[in-house]
């Protein structure tokens, strides 16, 4: 009995056209094959996503340090320039956690140390009487329930297991955090060799043209992020400032909230605006209120006046596809995703305006009268 086989047409369609004849069996094995690769490679990467979102936010930052390393490259060996930026990033970044941590701790004693005279007041203010009144058995039963809860041993016991979660989280993040930084540390002495590896992987007569797109490329990422980090920390610095007048709670941990959430495009500043003037509420209302309605000024000032002067000259991206880079890389990433989104689309159009529009603008006839001249 002749076995049955397929036929894959090459060439043009036509009387002379050839053919390769496949075994139906070879065929289906070298599909499985393919699936399963596929299925492996998928396997792997999703094994591998922590150490991929590392090297990612590491060569995003060694990009975005590379125009101050390349600054102090005029004066100093590249090696110095690039020990000295690491050096001041670490400097900065400990002494935020000196400036902020002992407040921080200080603050949790103080509320567990008083913790019991805040219950009290509660208990005998004049606005809970009138939640009591209002509401009666149902409020008082409410208020019991969490007054036991917290004389349970057992949900104590629960709390330090969350609080000892929350210790594990915060040493893998250190950890992290670690990992980042010797990453971009290598990243930033050895970017001028990746690029040149990268270009051996082009042919010879398009280099030169490949090598101008990578530059341009990374020097928009790099624009990008001294861009946001300067935002971020105008706002984080005037926060301190402002927020210190008026009195608020751990000026400098809300300014260093606003400092964070202004690194995130579109809503940063709007959720860390709205974090800090809440926080306030535990001053008074007025205090809250006079937060919000500075932060609401300083968002109109930000949006016409400072990010425009800054981002302008960082990367050209119209600010439709501002807004669709931001909401579509939060939805993908989430705030890893809506950081690089910006970067990423200034980057696609570089790319297309030079490689794929002047591609089109060199096709001045059409392709079937190309081949019949």
């Amino acid at each position: 009995m002749r076995r049955r086989q397929v036929t894959i047409i090459t060439g043009e369609p036509g009387p002379s056209a050839g053919g390769v004849r496949i075994e139906p069996f070879t065929f289906g094995l070298v599909g499985a094959l393919g699936v399963l690769v596929a299925l492996l490679i998928g396997t792997i990467v999703g094994q591998l996503s922590t150490v991929l979102v590392y090297i990612g936010i590491a060569l995003f930052l060694a990009l975005g340090l590379d125009p101050i390393v390349r600054l102090i490259e005029r004066k100093l060996p590249r090696a110095a320039a690039v020990a000295i930026v690491v050096v001041v990033v670490v400097l900065a970044f400990a002494g935020i956690l000196l400036a902020i941590v002992p407040i921080v701790v200080q603050q949790i004693a103080h509320l567990v140390e008083t913790g019991p005279k805040m219950i009290d007041d509660l208990l005998r203010s004049d606005w809970y009487r009138q939640l009591a009144a209002q509401y009666g058995d149902s409020f008082s039963q409410a208020v019991d329930g969490i007054a036991k809860f917290f004389k349970d041993p057992a949900n104590i016991t629960k709390i330090g297991g969350g609080v000892l979660a929350v210790g594990a989280g915060i040493a893998g993040g250190f950890t992290g955090f670690t990992i980042v930084l010797i990453l971009t540390l290598y990243f930033m002495a050895s970017l001028r060799t990746m690029k040149r590896t990268a270009a051996r992987f082009v042919p010879a007569y398009r280099r030169p043209r490949f090598t101008e797109l990578v530059e341009d490329v990374s020097g928009a990422v790099g624009r990008y992020v001294i861009g946001q980090a300067s935002l971020a920390l105008i706002n984080g610095v005037l926060s301190l400032i402002f927020l210190t007048i008026i009195g608020a709670p751990l000026p400098a941990l809300l300014a260093l909230i606003a400092f964070i959430g202004s690194l995130i495009p579109l809503v940063g500043t709007l959720t860390g605006s709205i974090i800090n003037s809440l926080i306030c509420l535990f001053v008074s209302p007025l205090t809250a209120l006079i937060a919000f309605a500075y932060y609401l000024v300083y968002m109109q000032i930000e949006a016409y006046v400072i990010s425009p002067r800054i981002m302008s000259r960082a990367v050209a991206v119209p600010g439709a596809l501002v807004v669709i880079a931001a909401v579509g890389g939060g939805a993908l990433g989430g705030i890893l995703g809506a950081l690089v989104a910006i970067p990423v689309a200034a980057s696609a159009i570089i790319i297309i305006q030079k490689v794929l529009f002047p591609a089109q603008d060199a096709k001045l006839v059409p392709p079937d009268q190309a081949r019949t001249a």
